[in-house]
């Protein structure tokens, strides 16, 4: 039930609105207020694209990818591939995702390629995948270096060709491609640093406003006394030495609080 001394308390022409009303007006006034500083938020929307993009260009270092890939074989005998060799061949395929990423294979490629590295950061650098429904694997090596990458891309593969069968007692896999030095590096994106900075910069802009003007409980215009009391003031007086520094008024905190004399 609604508390009749509540209503009996308000000014007389107070205006009560209900929530939706409320929101849709406050929605309102917020678009007009981040349309009113339309200049400050594209600019706060370049500086933030700028400065996304000096950030990636001078302090996060370029990684570049090489790929090689192999064709695991699980017919024997140079027979024709039957429904069985075709099962066992995927089974294969999860047996040397996990074996070329095994200790003594990665030290092998660190001692090969004189690397100065761990084998535990050297397995962080590889990615092997298969395709669906297919017995290729794809090794990418993602490094700094792009020499090094390749390299060790096509040491690795080289490796697990001569390795790993004699350990699973398969055929050797058929080599698909060998990994190319690349040219043009896989991370990190401008474009995509250049867009996420600019957002940011946009959205933190908004925000500030948003909170500064949620926060500001001063009277402004006559157009604040009718929102806030529904009564149309008849005149302004203007009080000496008003200016920036005047002392303005302050908005009701709420529709029961009574207004002092």
């Amino acid at each position: 039930m609604e508390n009749p001394s509540i209503h009996s308390e308000m000014p007389q022409g107070w205006n009560t609105r209900g929530p939706e009303e409320e929101e849709e007006i406050d929605l309102v006034e917020l678009f007009y207020l981040l349309w009113g500083h339309i200049r400050q938020i594209v600019l706060c929307l370049v500086l933030g694209a700028v400065l996304a993009f000096g950030i990636t260009r001078f302090f996060i270092t370029p990684l570049y990818k090489a790929t090689s890939s192999i064709y695991i074989v699980s017919a024997s005998n140079n027979s024709v591939v039957n429904l069985t060799d075709l099962q066992i061949g995927a089974q294969l395929t999860a047996d040397y995702q996990e074996l070329m990423l095994s200790r003594p294979l990665l030290e092998d490629v660190v001692a090969n390629l004189g690397l100065e590295m761990t084998t535990e950061e050297l397995a962080d650098q590889i990615d092997i995948t298969n395709a669906s429904d297919t017995r290729i694997l794809k090794i990418t090596v993602t490094s700094p270096d792009p020499q090094q990458a390749a390299d060790v891309a096509n040491e690795l593969v080289k490796l697990a060709r001569v390795y790993l069968p004699q350990i699973m007692e398969t055929e050797e896999p058929n080599l698909v491609e060998e990994a190319i030095l690349p040219t043009t590096k896989a991370s990190p994106s401008y474009a995509r640093s250049v867009i996420l900075g600019g957002v940011l910069g946009a959205a933190l802009c908004c925000g500030v406003l948003i909170v500064r003007q949620l926060l500001n409980d001063t009277f402004v215009t006559p157009d604040d006394i009718v929102k806030y009391f529904g009564v149309q003031p008849l005149a302004t007086v203007p009080e000496a030495g008003s200016g920036p520094a005047a002392p303005k008024a302050k908005k009701p905190a709420g529709p029961n609080r009574k207004e002092t004399t």
